[in-house]
């Protein structure tokens, strides 16, 4: 039982509770105002970066608060079942799958003395992200391809002053308000296929970067989505991560990104049948709550049993990776079991609240229109079958 332990101490009540309280002060009275402005204040990013909350899981001496993946976890359920979204989640921690690429590269330098070029992304990139005053995004899918990131076509060429790029990305989560983009680019030097990959800084202000252009999307209405296009754009080398290593980085990290991706999904989940339980104990119908009524208590339990069995095997895995271990079919395997349990419970939860539950001033109509994305982002779930599938030697 080291697994559930390991959530059950006074650090992670405490964060939990910080994060309650910031979710209800912060965000829950302005939530539907960003859902009709499309995107979040970059204010609230240093709100959060002031008592902790943007820097969870990364060290201190990076500019971060420390502890471990299970507090990004902790922090996520409960920002979630304080009146969160998932839009929240992905637009607010959007550095969570960007910045982890930069600060393998800063370790790197370290490591090979370059105390210059270590010093830059630290001080340039890390700090300024995990302070609040920079948003950064991952740019890797393109319109003519998603999931197949080893056959990406943005293109960068060499030049006397470092490198130009040219291409294109779609479907770039905070890509409207992004200062930089971590972007996933082919340098054709260093191989084909997954060996000719590299990530490399991308500033939206440099010639040959387009105006983002906004995406309209059915979920995630605060968190902005862009398509980006690039026509020459310059890099300086010291904004090259890791010449070739870009795919190498990419799959290191997705495990972290999917795992946080079926947390997002359970977390959902559960708010939506906390809402759902206290509406059916509320609701008459026929002179009678729609929770004395056995089908309506059914339909409660095979919702709590779907979020009981994703998050229970979600935070185990969340622990073993902590503790190192390479967990890619396991990743996959708990993102497939959070996205079902999101989408039945979400799919029921509307159904419980009737009439009420299709009309938009209901939160479980935002909760149903947000978990459609988590079987398509990360890896859609056909893809993530077939990984296992092969990994498995099926």
């Amino acid at each position: 039982m080291a697994h559930l332990d390991a959530f059950a101490t006074d650090d992670k009540r405490a964060l939990a509770q910080l994060t309650t309280d910031f979710t209800q002060a912060e965000i829950w009275p302005h939530l539907s105002e960003w859902e009709q402005q499309g995107r979040l204040p970059r204010d609230l990013h240093r709100k959060a970066a002031e008592i902790g909350l943007l820097g969870v899981g990364i060290d201190e001496e990076l500019g971060g608060s420390g502890g471990d993946y299970t507090d990004v976890v902790v922090m996520t359920e409960a920002m979630i079942e304080a009146g969160a979204s998932g839009g929240v989640i992905a637009a607010l921690f959007t550095h969570g799958i960007a910045l982890p690429h930069v600060i393998d590269e800063y370790q790197r330098r370290c490591e090979a003395g370059d105390v210059s070029g270590a010093d830059y992304l630290l001080d340039a990139v890390i700090k300024p992200v995990l302070s609040g005053s920079m948003v950064l995004a991952l740019g890797v899918t393109e319109p003519d391809g998603g999931s197949d990131v080893a056959n990406l076509q943005t293109r960068a060429s060499r030049t006397e002053a470092g490198w130009q790029v040219s291409g294109a990305k779609t479907y770039i989560t905070s890509g409207v308000r992004a200062d930089l983009v971590v972007a996933a680019v082919r340098t054709g030097e260093t191989g084909d296929g997954a060996a000719g990959l590299t990530l490399m800084l991308l500033d939206p202000t440099s010639d040959g970067y387009a105006p983002p252009r906004e995406l309209a999307k059915m979920g995630w209405w605060c968190s902005d989505t862009a398509e980006l296009a690039f026509d020459g754009v310059s890099v300086p080398e010291r904004d090259v991560l890791g010449l070739g290593r870009g795919f190498e980085s990419l799959a290191r990290h997705f495990v972290a990104e999917r795992l946080s991706l079926a947390v997002t999904a359970y977390a959902t989940a559960q708010r939506c049948l906390t809402l759902t339980e206290t509406w059916t104990t509320q609701r008459e119908t026929f002179g009678r709550a729609l929770s004395t009524r056995q089908v309506v208590r059914h339909t409660l339990v095979e919702m709590y049993r779907h979020i009981d069995v994703a998050r229970v095997y979600t935070r185990t895995m969340a622990v073993r990776h902590v503790n190192g271990e390479h967990l890619v079919v396991e990743a996959a395997i708990a993102k497939q079991t959070a996205v079902a349990a999101a989408e039945f419970v979400a799919n029921q939860a509307v159904q419980l609240h009737g009439g009420m539950g299709f009309m938009r001033e209901s939160e479980v109509e935002r909760h149903y229109r947000d978990v459609r994305v988590l079987g398509i982002g990360g890896g859609a779930t056909q893809v993530m079958t077939d990984l296992v599938a092969r990994l498995r030697g099926y």
